[in-house]
């Protein structure tokens, strides 16, 4: 029976790639509005953790109708995403430049060159395409993915990755594997907005006012080796177009925090976040420990899935702790 699903399973994402580039932009934009829809509508626990998320978040600053409308938009980006991720064969290193509009700074991207850089973007916008877009701007990032079940749709969605240059690895001695491409003056890039277990691979940072527990990686491999980091997200526009906004190069030294850097980083996806927020992921569960509350409860300042770590509450500064509030 598992062979039949994945069976189908690939052949119906092969029909995509082969269909989807064919299918004029404008339809493409409407089917992704579709589909995202559909799928607000159909997962309804992922639309409750998208609401739980937004309530926290931004608190009154939108009414109830208005969180709907924001977390039903993410869901269209979201599929607008993978349905352009199959569209992307027609990205060619002579014409993506009509698809997107870039804003960046040369000198760092000529920096990025000279040294190699790790290259961050938080799930927003469409972090699949402009990844490939950097790769045609001759920058081949070195990408670890987690694979999926079915083989056969690992090496599909691989294939599509890879088309402007990129290596995509597994998660297996990942670290290991970022660190010899960055020292061969090669890039990384990494997705900085995941929510992980408290640990050594971990730091607490505030989202939206909430602590919650990421990883370090990008800082840490950009500290280490002595290159850049650079930060950056790529926005949808109405028009079927995208936009891609370099922010900042930073260069953590070795006395910096490793906190306070990933905090700061943090804070300027954020900010872009806060100007369009149906930009963002909502519906994935952000804030999966906090360190208030009693066990088991639900504090109304935390969404309510999230959980009790009193190893999230160890990673927080003691300056910081107050900040905490007691369940």
């Amino acid at each position: 029976m598992k062979k039949l699903r994945y069976s189908l399973e690939i052949k119906l994402l092969d029909l995509a790639v082969w269909l989807l580039p064919q299918v004029p932009r404008h339809v493409l934009m409407v089917l992704s509005r579709v589909l995202g829809t559909l799928a607000y509508w159909l997962d309804a626990r992922g639309r409750a953790t998208a609401l739980d998320n937004l309530r926290c978040a931004f608190g009154s600053q939108y009414t109830p109708a208005q969180r709907a409308k924001i977390a039903c938009g993410s869901y269209q980006v979201f599929a607008r995403t993978f349905v352009d991720l199959f569209w992307s064969p027609q990205l060619k290193a002579d014409n993506w430049q009509k698809h997107f509009d870039i804003i960046t700074d040369l000198a760092t991207e000529a920096k990025a060159r000279e040294t190699g850089a790790v290259w961050v973007t938080p799930h927003f916008g469409n972090f699949e395409l402009v990844s490939q877009i950097w790769g045609f701007r001759g920058f081949p990032f070195t990408v670890v993915a987690q694979d999926f079940k079915n083989p056969a749709i690992t090496h599909l969605f691989r294939r599509l990755r890879e088309q402007s240059g990129h290596t995509f690895i597994s998660q297996d001695n990942a670290m290991i594997k970022l660190i010899k491409a960055l020292k061969r003056k090669g890039h990384a890039g990494l997705l900085t907005d995941l929510s992980i277990a408290p640990g050594r691979a971990a730091t607490a940072i505030q989202c939206y006012g909430m602590w919650t527990s990421v990883p370090t990686l990008h800082v840490v491999l950009a500290q280490r080796l002595g290159i850049p980091l650079i930060t950056g997200v790529c926005r949808p526009l109405d028009d079927g177009r995208y936009e891609a906004h370099l922010f900042e190069a930073v260069s953590p030294k070795p006395e910096d925090d490793v906190r306070e850097m990933t905090q700061r980083i943090w804070d300027r996806f954020e900010q872009e976040i806060r100007q369009h927020p149906e930009c963002w992921l909502w519906m994935y569960k952000q804030w999966r420990y906090r360190p208030v509350g009693e066990h088991g409860v639900p504090h109304p300042d935390y969404p309510g899935y999230s959980n009790l770590s009193e190893d999230l509450i160890q990673m927080i500064p003691e300056a910081l702790r107050p900040q905490a509030k007691a369940g």
